[in-house]
């Protein structure tokens, strides 16, 4: 193949010539002229690209600046440099989906912004802190932000969730449907990389990540029956997971003057409190129920009318509602075989003294430890039970409980906020910077479920497919670039129409 070559000579002017490389030697094949003047040089090299077409036929892949003609698909790879590749197509798509999810219309001056937005797609893409994402988009995608000027912007943005919120209440409306019938809520921990607490949010409590010794906040989050995130809030640490409920429901009815909801949560969340708030805002729940709590009556008589027959149901009125009761064959082995494991822990505590601890079916009788007998002939009677709160009257009980497991989808959007997100640790000290962090973090698990729900793949799968198509920084010797984008694959072709995006 050819190649324009440029040289100084003796006397100063630059010589132009066509030469070919063969066995790493370098061969001149027509020397075109010699110039001084930049307008004679470059009169040389468009007769060097011309000379280089005529003879065959060839075109380089490095267009001349005064030679449009030589513009073309042939890379010369011996005479290129292969400088950098980088995953700029999902950052591209990403962006897209910010502005149809409507973040672009966020009250927030152009620049800052931008910088929001970069900063949840970066979570997608390589989630970490945040001084690590500013240096990412410099690298890879040449796009450049100041680190004070993201610490002086970022606790001012916690007052966007109202509008954060709105945006993705219209978006589930518009493409999934949703009718403020029903949502799903539930609870979880974000511990801090710290032991310093505060009086306001960074506080210990009950960990669901079983970090007991560090600070943490505690985040309620309400999902659509398909996980798209519409509401959440953020509470102190020590905050009981029950007391979140109410004032997070309170706030979504008055908020889009809702009149009829349905709330699905877990046994956590029910409480006499509870059922009478929920009861006098005239809303409907759906709540786990922790059967172990009830009296032994009310045990005996649940066990005797599902009888041990699998997917046996039964309803009951309580003071909570009515009960509805389910027994699976499955859940019972489960359940008999949990109990004999804590039976084992039990008589091994026993058997050795100075091993003992907090066991449920260990009891001190008389100063000397002992099975509690009674307690596990009672964790027996519910084997293969699980239970149901409800107001809901027109509902069968089988419907019931399939609206239950949906809350499925609240505990897979945590997995996702916590593992491919990275929401925690959290290294933020300001109570309106962690907000803010929570905000970014929401952002980007509905841009998350947005993808997870229209191409019904996970994120992760997503995320791969998109990161796979590379951009190829190219240089050669005369230091022209040029950026190679890889061909888009089937999979990802795929993807791209069921998210409604051409390429």
């Amino acid at each position: 193949m050819f190649r324009l070559r440029t040289i100084s000579t003796k006397s100063g002017a630059t010589a132009i010539q066509v030469v070919k490389y063969i066995n790493r030697q370098t061969e001149v094949v027509k020397h075109i002229g010699s110039a001084h003047e930049s307008k004679q040089i470059a009169q040389l090299r468009q007769a060097a690209y011309r000379w280089i077409n005529q003879a065959s036929g060839q075109l380089a892949i490095f267009s001349d600046t005064n030679s449009p003609e030589s513009v073309s698909d042939v890379l010369l790879v011996n005479q290129s440099e292969l400088i950098s590749t980088h995953s700029v197509f999902i950052y591209e798509v990403l962006d897209r989906l910010c502005h149809r999810l409507g973040f672009d219309n966020l009250p927030v001056i152009q620049g800052e912004l931008r910088l929001l937005l970069d900063l949840v797609i970066m979570r997608l893409i390589s989630p970490g802190s945040k001084s690590d994402a500013l240096r990412r988009l410099t690298e890879q995608f040449g796009i450049h932000h100041q680190e004070t000027h993201l610490y002086r912007q970022l606790p001012g943005w916690e007052k966007l969730q109202p509008e954060v919120e709105k945006l993705l209440v219209k978006l589930a409306q518009l493409h999934f449907d949703f009718d403020f019938s029903l949502v799903f809520y539930d609870v979880t921990t974000l511990y801090f990389e710290t032991d310093k607490t505060d009086q306001e949010l960074k506080i210990c409590g009950f960990s669901k990540d079983h970090k007991f010794n560090q600070p943490q906040i505690v985040v309620g989050l309400m999902v659509t029956g398909q996980g798209l995130p519409v509401g959440w809030g953020v509470f102190p640490g020590n905050k009981f997971e029950g007391h979140t409920l109410m004032p997070m429901i309170e706030c979504f009815k008055k908020r889009y003057g809702v009149k009829k909801l349905t709330v699905v949560a877990d046994a956590a969340m029910i409480s006499q409190d509870n059922v009478d708030l929920l009861i006098k805002h005239q809303l409907h729940y759906l709540v786990g129920a922790r059967l172990g709590n009830l009296g032994l009556p009310l045990i005996k008589k649940i066990n005797q009318r599902l009888a041990g027959k699998d997917g046996a149901t039964i309803r009951l009125v309580t003071s909570k509602g009515r009960l509805v009761g389910a027994f699976s064959q499955d859940r019972y082995s489960k359940d008999q075989h949990e109990t004999e494991k804590q039976i084992d822990r039990a008589k091994q505590a026993i058997a050795n003294p100075g091993k003992r601890k907090h066991l449920k079916f260990l009891i001190q009788a008389k100063n000397q430890p002992q099975v509690n007998q009674k307690l596990i002939d009672k964790a027996a009677m519910l084997w293969g039970i699980k239970g149901y709160y409800t107001n809901l009257t027109q509902l069968t009980n089988q419907e019931i409980i399939d609206q239950y497991h949906n809350l499925w989808q609240v505990e897979k959007s945590f997995r996702i906020t916590k593992s491919d997100l990275q929401a925690r640790p959290i290294y933020h000290h300001k109570a309106q910077a962690i907000r803010s962090h929570i905000l970014i973090c929401v952002m980007a698990l509905a841009l998350g479920k947005y993808l997870e729900i229209k191409t019904n793949l996970s994120l992760k799968k997503c995320t791969d497919l998109l990161k796979s198509i590379k951009d190829a920084k190219i240089c050669n010797q005369d230091n022209q670039t040029i950026t190679l984008r890889s061909k888009i694959s089937p999979d990802v072709n795929n993807l791209l129409q069921k998210l409604n995006l051409s390429h």
